[in-house]
């Protein structure tokens, strides 16, 4: 199964363009599968359906969620499918399982008060403040992901029309809107802090880390964890935080769903539509609390 799983990784990075996030997913998500098939020492070739079942429910047992059970599903079909697309199986044994139950939970993020908070956190005296304040600001004003705000380029970002380049899943291109606030914030950390951290060298890449290279998602996790904590946040401020809070503030402002999706770079509108739902929740909230008769 090794050298299956292998070929089927290589596919997913070559021919259908993943990302290495993704793909190191993929990769997680197949190795405990095989791990479980071949303590039963089984081979791609006679795995049945029974042998995924006592998978998923061995998941559960360890206790975890049904959304992580229906990911691992979806890993074991995709490797499924692409062995009997290549002609190593003659039956696909996940075809017929069905994908868990469960219910889909509302997207965690900042209000406006939370948000300017934590911006007030990071200490714009220096260098590691200037860029953490211009990550922040820019994440938030475009709604990226994580690994495109780390992954920007000098060159992405236009400052004279307001806009950045991002790539996002599946290497699909983007341009986002910048808003002003962000746009300072950048253009302070990018002439004050930027050089320092090069130290005299060069890189491609816009956001730096302390030894001026590129700047991973684990580092920027961290530090925002950071300042939420500083800021006296009771839930715990991650990166894709901040990516909801943007959607979720501009469709409560008004804006339409497609020009959001466009923007987050959602394939498919029933993706992005889950915001919708967020909004609708906190009016509902707001007519509980405030309405005489609620």
């Amino acid at each position: 199964m090794e050298a299956d799983i292998r070929t089927f990784l290589t596919c997913l990075r070559v021919e259908k363009g993943l990302s290495p996030n993704t793909i190191q997913a993929y990769r997680r998500d197949i190795a405990k599968f095989a791990t479980f098939v071949t303590k039963r020492e089984k081979s791609t070739t006679d795995v049945t359906r029974s042998d995924i079942v006592d998978f998923l429910a061995s998941l559960y047992q360890q206790r975890l969620d049904s959304r992580s059970v229906a990911r691992h599903l979806v890993t074991i079909r995709n490797f499924f499918r692409f062995a009997l697309i290549e002609g190593r199986i003659d039956e696909d044994p996940a075809a017929t399982i069905e994908s868990p139950k469960f219910r889909r939970t509302l997207p965690q993020f900042l209000s406006l008060e939370e948000l300017e908070r934590v911006l007030a956190q990071p200490d714009t005296s220096t260098v590691a403040g200037l860029r953490d304040k211009a990550m922040i600001e820019l994440m938030y004003s475009c709604g990226l992901r994580v690994s495109e705000l780390c992954a920007l380029r000098v060159g992405d970002l236009h400052m004279g029309e307001g806009s950045v380049r991002c790539v996002g899943k599946g290497d699909k291109e983007r341009i986002v809107p910048v808003g002003r606030r962000a746009l300072d914030a950048v253009q302070a950390y990018y002439k004050e802090a930027r050089p320092q951290l090069l130290r005299g060298g060069s890189s491609p890449y816009l956001f730096l880390n302390l030894r001026g290279g590129k700047i991973d998602r684990i580092s920027y996790w961290k530090a925002l964890a950071h300042y939420g904590r500083m800021a006296g946040i009771r839930k715990h401020v991650k990166p894709h935080m901040l990516r909801h809070s943007f959607a979720t503030h501009l469709l409560d402002g008004g804006a339409d769903l497609r020009a959001v999706q466009m923007m987050l770079g959602h394939s498919d509108i029933s993706t992005t539509q889950i915001y919708t739902h967020v909004v609708e929740e906190r009016l509902k909230q707001v007519y509980k609390a405030h309405h005489p008769r609620a």
